[in-house]
């Protein structure tokens, strides 16, 4: 969202900076102008926001895995202290 908010307010900009030098942009090729220069610029400005990002995911996979070798082990028959289930 972040990223899409840019791409429209630097679309916005441009349009604005194009009329008041008396230059019509069309708006397609004010929003491509804006696509391209959003894409470097996003790396900069939301650098924090991509490392939480990232920091979140991380922290999500690390329970799938977890949660996955769980239930690998309970379908194995093993207990929780990792010793096999007696008959």
């Amino acid at each position: 969202m972040a990223r899409l908010a840019l791409v429209v307010v630097l679309t916005v900009l441009i349009v604005l900076v194009a009329r008041l030098v008396s230059v019509d942009i069309p708006l397609v090729v004010a929003a491509l102008f804006a696509l391209i220069i959003a894409m470097p610029l996003s790396l900069t400005l939301f650098k924090r926001l991509r490392t939480r990002v990232n920091e979140d995911i991380a922290v999500v996979d690390e329970r799938r895995r977890r949660d996955k070798a769980q239930l690998r082990a309970r379908l194995r028959g093993e207990t929780e202290d990792g010793k096999g289930a007696s008959s």
